[in-house]
């Protein structure tokens, strides 16, 4: 090497910098392969659950590092701890507190112990739950373990630098980006790229020409899988060479270099840096010729799937110590006609090994004696209870015999701990002791902390909770004209994209028509391609798109054409963001809102009800269903007040239908979680939503007329379902319940049986047995009678409710049938 113009961000330093630049970075690449190293046998010994670590992947990362700039963000995977120490967001006893799963997020600041190890992510929000500033800290998404998973997502960081470029209106939101400077930076391993979402965000990003830079790790394995059986011409580079950036074309820049060649790779991260931060084209580094020292993890060894030869190879290219020969082996010429060297002799290099293994140990056992301290101090405190019960229980014995298999456990879990205090309660059930209080009060402290620990943050819990939005009625003047619904869509939409510069709307045929139904007609060419604008048919990235902006500060509204296309995006839903504050402690967010129509549709593929699906995959979003588009609009107002990602289902059939345009168009607004009824009964209620809602309202006039009086419950949100408790009060004055659904039996209606019956209570109060009227199992055929045959119609309501008030009165009501 004969120059200094590889070194961070191209600037020129001093020899003696660059030189301590070099041999820190080999200190990083040292410590964390002694993670690595140290990591599994902590696994081994049954310290640690489970181990996938970054060993061999150490010298890219440097100098991925090395371009990461402050504002960026990272959409990785879980062998980026290297980065992670070298842009100083992780230590060595951060690494084994996550290993070791510490449930303090000041400990373990990754997710407070709820991922594995290497799964990292910067702090987005503070304490109130308000954004801190993302430009004054280098920033990494939360990492998720499904391969490739982190692509979509890593799209919409990037498309987000290109809003805040473009945009007008954005320009105060320096918190969030410099005038779209930020690059994300993607990494992924190379047999994942075998994923069809890889290849779908990769189309994308070079469609729409975002600041993306892509690294692909190439060590020739998926798990035992070589990469012939992974890759076309066993390279990603060569199948992708159709993506390069031509004259007047859009497309990628792609590199190809070996992973360990510290100065090349520096150099051409530097370059990708350049590429995309100034021109805003995507940039794919296809990493080759690493190595995983230790296989792909815990799990297995890779001595049984790889050759000696290949062995031997990764013995002898190890990215540190290709790097230590480098450095040994480095001679420069200086100005005054000196040689100019990193170390004068290995002794230098075996110091920092020495002092990597010491610091590494020292890391590890502080952070097994901070997690295991908190644990035992927990056991003190449950065996000081049990022996002060034993000693006056008549079945102290047994008791003691409890407290000392607990005390003899040499790691103990919180799990030894509550179980043993649990089964002591038994022993005393029958006793009135005030030892017995306290243990009681033990194990329900336990159980309030443990909710803490391992269950908080599904949803928000701050103030700007959507759930904590109060409602605005609409208002309606004397002069209300009744409208096309979906011109109540179209023009809250207006207000809506008038009002927040940060809003934007996108989707398949959103753009140019203004969607499928024209709620979104002539916005385009109102607000500008950029903030209303199409796609390609693509769901998973369109969500990614979503996630991504909204976890830089932007307000999306990602458009899934149809509720049946949401299942080409349900992983990423399931995964990613409904996970993400969960998995973060809290401490990111993407407060993103999808928008779909269903219900009522014809034909297999487009039958729009497998709600009980995604109500049970993607727990952490707010599922509305509401019965019109004032309803539909006014869950658009609430959200965007709120920080939560939500999932809105319009009714397909009810755009041409009549509803009166309010007056307060983008400022009222439905409130979430909480039902309406919609019609007053006493005979029995009636819980239903969306489409199926006005074939309930037929059937009821149709019942009133041979004396059957129904009461209609509307329950508009379904995650979450009626936090108030209002259902009950009506199965309280009705004393039946039936749940009408057009989802498959056992779906949604099983779920809200559950709610009603067994959360609310409402068992009590039933005079007859609780029913579910739901579509058939298989989906509709197509035309309308495939709908008429397939799912609930108003005679099928009818009917049911009839039998129902049969049972209870057969005098009264005479059998059908």
């Amino acid at each position: 090497m004969t120059n200094t113009s590889t070194q961070t961000n191209t600037k020129q330093i001093s020899f003696n910098d660059f030189k301590n630049e070099v041999l820190n970075d080999y200190k990083i690449a040292r410590i964390s392969r002694e993670c690595s190293l140290l990591g599994r046998r902590e696994v081994l010994t049954g310290k640690a659950k489970f181990g996938i670590f970054g060993d061999g992947k150490e010298v890219p990362q440097l100098a991925l590092a090395k371009a990461f700039q402050n504002g960026d963000f990272r959409s990785g995977y879980y062998r980026d701890q290297t980065f992670m120490m070298a842009i100083g967001e992780l230590d060595a006893q951060q690494f084994f507190a996550g290993l070791y799963a510490h449930t303090d997020i000041t400990i373990e600041p990754m997710s407070a112990g709820r991922q594995m190890g290497g799964h990292f992510a910067t702090h987005s929000i503070n304490e109130d739950g308000s954004w801190k500033n993302l430009m004054q800290q280098k920033n990494s998404s939360a990492d998720i373990s499904p391969t490739a998973g982190q692509m979509p997502r890593l799209l919409g960081l990037a498309q987000a630098s290109k809003i805040y470029k473009n945009v007008k209106g954005l320009e105060k939101h320096t918190k969030f980006s410099n005038q779209g400077k930020e690059v994300a930076w993607g990494t992924i391993g190379n047999a994942s790229t075998s994923e069809g979402i890889f290849f779908e965000t990769i189309n994308a990003a070079g469609v729409m020409q975002v600041p993306m830079v892509m690294s692909v790790w190439d060590d020739e394995y998926g798990i035992s899988v070589h990469a012939k059986y992974q890759t076309t011409k066993e390279s990603i580079s060569e199948i992708l060479k159709g993506f390069q950036k031509e004259n007047d074309t859009n497309g990628y820049e792609i590199f190809v270099v070996n992973g360990w060649d510290y100065v090349q790779l520096v150099d051409t991260y530097n370059k990708a840096s350049q590429i995309a931060r100034e021109k805003h084209i995507p940039v794919l580094i296809h990493v080759k010729e690493l190595t995983q020292p230790q296989g792909h993890s815990t799990s297995g060894s890779h001595e049984r799937y790889k050759s000696k030869e290949r062995l031997q190879w990764e013995q002898d290219f190890d990215c540190i110590a290709k790097m230590r020969e480098w450095i040994l082996g480095f001679e420069l010429e200086g100005a005054n006609g000196e040689t100019l060297k990193f170390v004068e002799s290995e002794e230098e290099l075996i110091a920092i090994d020495k002092n990597a293994k010491k610091e590494v140990s020292a890391a590890k056992r502080n952070a097994w004696n901070a997690f295991i301290g908190e644990i035992k101090n927990e056991v003190t405190e449950a065996a000081s209870i049990l022996d002060k019960i034993a000693a006056k229980s008549s079945n102290g014995t047994f008791i003691t015999k409890l407290k000392n298999d607990l005390i003899s456990i040499a790691e103990p879990i919180r799990k030894d701990v509550l179980s043993t205090a649990r089964k002591a309660l038994r022993y005393v059930k029958d006793e009135n002791l005030n030892e017995k209080i306290e243990l009681q009060n033990f194990i329900k402290s336990s159980i309030h902390d443990a909710y803490d620990k391992y269950s908080s943050h599904l949803i928000s819990e701050t103030e700007d909770s959507a759930l904590n939005i109060p409602e605005v009625s609409p208002v309606y003047g004397e002069n209300s004209e009744a409208v096309d619904a979906r011109v109540i869509m179209r023009d809250n939409f207006d207000a809506l994209l008038t009002k927040h510069p940060e809003v934007l709307v996108f989707g398949e045929d959103a753009g140019k028509i203004g969607d499928v139904n024209q709620g979104l007609e002539g916005l385009q060419e109102k607000h500008g391609e950029l903030r209303v604008s199409d796609t390609g048919i693509r769901e998973a990235t369109i969500l990614g798109q979503g996630i991504g902006m909204a976890m830089r500060g932007l307000r999306p509204i990602a458009e899934i054409q149809y509720l049946d296309y949401l299942l080409y995006a349900l992983q990423i839903m399931s995964d990613d963001l409904a996970t993400l504050r969960y998995r973060s402690y809290g401490k990111q967010k993407a407060p993103l809102i999808i928008r779909t129509r269903g219900h009522r549709l014809e034909g297999i593929w487009h039958s729009g009800s497998p709600m009980g699906g995604i109500i049970h995959n993607v727990r952490g979003i707010h599922v509305l269903v509401p019965r019109n588009m004032t309803k539909a609009a006014g869950f658009y107002n609430t959200l965007l007040q709120g920080d939560d990602p939500a999932l809105i289902v319009e009714c397909l059939n009810g755009y041409r239908l009549k509803e009166q345009l309010p007056s307060n168009l983008g400022e009222y607004t439905t409130p979430i979680g909480v039902v309406e009824t919609i019609k007053e009964g006493t005979d029995i209620t009636v819980v239903s939503y969306g489409s199926t809602l006005r074939l309930v309202e037929e059937a009821g006039k149709e019942l009133a007329q041979v004396g059957i009086n129904i009461e209609i419950v509307d329950a508009q949100s379904l995650l979450p379902f009626d936090i108030n408790h209002d259902t009950v009060k009506s199965v309280a004055k009705t004393n039946r319940l039936l749940v009408v659904d057009e989802d498959v039996p056992g779906g949604a209606s099983a779920y809200l049986l559950q709610e009603i019956v067994e959360n609310q209570d409402a068992y009590q109060y039933l005079d007859s047995k609780p029913a579910t009227l739901t579509a058939k199992a298989h989906r509709p055929a197509y035309g309308t009678d495939g709908d008429y045959f397939s799912k609930p119609s108003t005679e099928d309501i009818f009917e049911k409710i009839y039998e129902i008030m049969h049972e209870a009165d057969p005098n009264r009501f005479k059998p059908l049938y």
